[in-house]
């Protein structure tokens, strides 16, 4: 007897021939991705291969030349104002260098978007920090400190409780443990699992290194000039049978992947 065909649910995120060019120099060329509710997925490419390019066309912050971006089956591209907003706010994001108010102490960074985003009183927003910045493993006096007086670990830790601080539906990471030595990226990579799987969130990840590849994505999909050459679980990636991403996760300088640099 034939088993019946299961009817796939609609992708958190749908990526269809997403293409964006400044001048003459092509980023993307028409990148198609889908990302499931729930799912944890990380982009992987070289320097310039248009991975933060790609978060920054979900987010809004640039406008793709064509191509589809859904998010819960709305489409994305050609949104402005209130509605883009609206999407926006199932969004959290943690940035590289986690780009922190120096003016403001640390429990106003993570609440930063609850006050000013969303109207929420003062005194709500700081219990509310403060609940964020204990799931992350930061105590209330940390709370009171100025960003100046972190180290890079807590830097990241605050970064990502100001992330999860709206209960966000879909997070996205952008090189999350940079600058980090390995085992503060360590710590840093299982509290991300741990705060979005709490959550229920998707997460979109890009980073270049692949042991906090290993341990935060579900899938991975790798970006090279402009499109998706292989996609799949985290758990096949060394054996993917795809010279590109073999030479990229060994860090090899043989193999199909010619570096351009420029002689001295």
């Amino acid at each position: 007897m034939t088993e019946p065909t299961a009817i796939n649910p609609t992708p958190k995120i749908q990526i269809r021939g997403l293409k964006k060019a400044f001048g003459d120099n092509v980023i993307l060329d028409g990148v198609d991705l889908d990302i499931g509710k729930g799912e944890s997925v990380l982009v992987i490419g070289g320097s310039g291969s248009g991975k933060s390019v790609l978060l920054k066309c979900i987010l809004g912050l640039l406008h793709p030349d064509s191509g589809s971006i859904l998010v819960d089956g709305q489409e994305v591209v050609g949104l402005y104002g209130s509605d883009l907003e609206e999407v926006r706010a199932k969004f959290g994001m943690l940035f590289q260098n986690a780009a922190l108010f120096d003016s403001l102490p640390v429990w106003e960074n993570v609440a930063f978007g609850l006050v000013q985003g969303k109207g929420m009183d003062r005194i709500e927003a700081k219990a509310l920090a403060l609940e964020k910045l204990a799931a992350v493993g930061l105590n209330e006096e940390v709370a009171e400190l100025s960003p100046a007086e972190l180290s890079g670990g807590m830097r990241k830790r605050v970064g990502l409780a100001r992330a999860i601080a709206s209960n966000p539906e879909i997070i996205f990471f952008d090189e999350p443990t940079t600058g980090l030595d390995p085992i503060m990226g360590d710590v840093i990579d299982r509290l991300i699992v741990q705060c979005v799987r709490g959550l229920g969130a998707t997460a979109l990840s890009i980073t270049h290194d692949m042991a906090s590849a290993r341990r935060i994505s579900d899938r991975v999909a790798m970006l090279f000039q402009g499109k998706i050459i292989w996609s799949g679980p985290t758990k096949d990636i060394d054996h993917s049978g795809n010279p590109y991403v073999e030479q990229f996760i060994h860090g090899s300088s043989e193999g199909p992947i010619q570096m351009q640099i420029r002689s001295l």
